[in-house]
């Protein structure tokens, strides 16, 4: 291979990004601001979708071994994990097997402890995300002396899902899923919101909309963008691409993404 094509090869390797469905767009749209030219590829495992639903050593088993295929096939300058169910269980595993980078998508707790006024804080995730060890092990480290009301969310990112694909997600449906997160108490309110699942961004208008009082809500998207610039910050800039890949493509592309690309087959 001549030195020229071998530049052109290095300046075309991607950053992966990987998740359950279509909610690691949230995070994908923050890299893509903060990299206008780097070179992307979304993965959705769509033929998984939900993490939740899966006992936690299947889980491992299956996202390790479908990423040995898509780093394989991609050969990836870093990987995302967009998706907190799977960066609170895998990631030891992937960093493991594997040594490309991998930027995880948790719990945003050290954040919100920062920001909270009222000591008020929710954290509104999958169920997966609420019962793992990780979760509790950010608030001990970080937010000791918060009050935080964990709220595993059973159907939230379904309805993102349905919200993305152009179907009608009625605000009664969603107030069920995030009423538990307002708390009020001894004259105190929540005042900040964890969004632990990179699904629930694409809901924040209909959140902010319903919601009984205000609140702030804390993606961890634009952070996970930050971190991803510095690990790749010394690497050739790419054209710019996007490809987006499905372990089940569906029949249509989210409808606010429509002009960027169509699923392929992962």
């Amino acid at each position: 291979m001549s030195d020229d094509a071998i530049q052109g090869q290095k300046k075309t390797r991607p950053v992966l990004i990987f998740d359950s469905g279509i909610g690691g767009l949230s995070v994908m749209r923050h890299v893509r601001a903060q990299e206008p030219q780097l070179d992307l590829v979304y993965v959705a495992d769509h033929a998984g979708f939900s993490y939740s639903d899966w006992e936690e050593a299947a889980l491992v088993g299956h996202v390790v071994e479908l990423m040995g295929g898509l780093i394989a096939t991609h050969d990836p300058r870093a990987v995302v994990i967009a998706c907190n169910t799977a960066s609170t269980l895998v990631l030891p595993a992937l960093r493991e097997q594997f040594r490309v980078p991998f930027v995880g998508t948790v719990p945003a707790i050290k954040p919100a402890a920062a920001a909270t006024r009222s000591g008020l804080v929710s954290v509104l995730a999958t169920p997966g995300t609420v019962q793992r060890d990780y979760t509790f092990e950010l608030i001990r480290q970080f937010a000791p002396q918060i009050a935080i009301t964990l709220v595993g969310a059973q159907g939230l990112s379904h309805l993102a899902e349905l919200e993305l694909a152009g179907e009608a997600v009625s605000d009664d449906d969603v107030m069920r899923e995030i009423a538990p997160v307002f708390v009020d108490r001894d004259g105190l309110r929540t005042d900040t919101v964890v969004l632990a699942c990179t699904h629930y961004p694409f809901l924040q208008a209909a959140f902010e909309r319903i919601a009984p009082w205000p609140v702030s809500w804390i993606d961890p998207a634009p952070a996970i963008a930050r971190r991803l610039s510095t690990l790749i910050m010394d690497g050739p800039q790419g054209r710019g691409s996007t490809a987006y890949f499905s372990t089940r493509p569906p029949a249509t592309f989210p409808s606010c993404f429509d002009a960027e690309g169509r699923w392929e087959q992962a």
